[in-house]
């Protein structure tokens, strides 16, 4: 069955200070997925060498990379990226809107590709959700809008991931999972796992929530003292299947049986 990884990298420097592409690149070889959504990557920074620690990283693994910055800076970059051994193709990477009269905050965004994975081609949109509730909820709006899953071409199955800086609970949170079903609620999970900090995490803040096609059967962060160490977030590992309408309107947790009808 195949396997999504979301990371968020904090560009590659550990808990203990070590600025390393290559232990952030051995943490996901050792969950073997199929594909890996990551966020807080630097690409030619110089407070981190002037290494494109995307390329780094998909080089290590023997993936291919779509990679999108957030923020740009003459030629250095700042963003998130997808990257996968199998067949994919990217549809969209565009900014997130911020709010109105703070200019000063970080830029967001998400790309969108689509990758076969086990035979069906899954719409699969990475991001990273700012830091402030109201910015929250305005990325989200657009997520769930027309140009993002709302769009006619973002049709099942459909995964989205990243880190939201939303806790279940909150409005952010609320409104995704109105949509798309937390991976870390299915029946067979038998609890969900907080991701940040890494060392000892206390907050549910990176996701997978996935569409009603989508049967997840195994979701779990990666605890080992090498992901401990690697980043400040601790990746989610979402294995997961593909299943017919039938099974997705008893397996879909937290959805309608409207909702599970309605193809985003």
């Amino acid at each position: 069955m195949p396997r999504i990884l979301t990371y968020n990298v904090h560009r590659c420097l550990g808990t203990d200070g070590r600025l390393s592409p290559e232990r952030i690149a051995e943490v996901i070889a050792s969950c073997q997925p199929d594909v890996v959504a990551l966020q807080e990557l630097d690409v030619n920074r110089v407070r981190t060498g002037g290494v494109d620690q995307a390329h780094a990283i998909a080089q290590a693994l023997g993936m291919h990379m779509h990679f999108h910055p957030a923020l740009r800076v003459l030629e250095e970059e700042y963003g998130d990226a997808i990257l996968t051994h199998r067949p994919a193709r990217l549809i969209k990477a565009a900014s997130l809107p911020g709010l109105s009269g703070r200019p000063a905050l970080e830029p967001r965004g998400a790309l969108w590709t689509a990758v076969n994975l086990g035979g069906a081609e899954v719409q699969l949109i990475n991001t990273h959700l700012g830091l402030r509730r109201h910015e929250r909820l305005a990325q989200v709006e657009a997520l769930l809008g027309p140009e993002w899953l709302g769009h006619p071409a973002c049709r099942e199955p459909v995964i989205l991931a990243g880190d939201f800086n939303a806790m279940p609970g909150s409005r952010a949170y609320g409104r995704l999972s109105s949509r798309l079903a937390d991976a870390q609620s299915f029946p067979r999970i038998r609890r969900p796992y907080p991701t940040f900090p890494g060392r000892m995490p206390i907050f549910r803040i990176d996701h997978v929530f996935v569409s009603r096609s989508i049967e997840v059967v195994r979701a779990e962060t990666v605890r080992t003292p090498l992901a401990r160490k690697a980043s400040d977030h601790l990746p989610l590992l979402v294995e997961f299947r593909a299943i017919n309408a039938t099974h997705a309107r008893r397996l879909a947790p937290g959805l309608s049986a409207e909702q599970t009808e309605t193809v985003r």
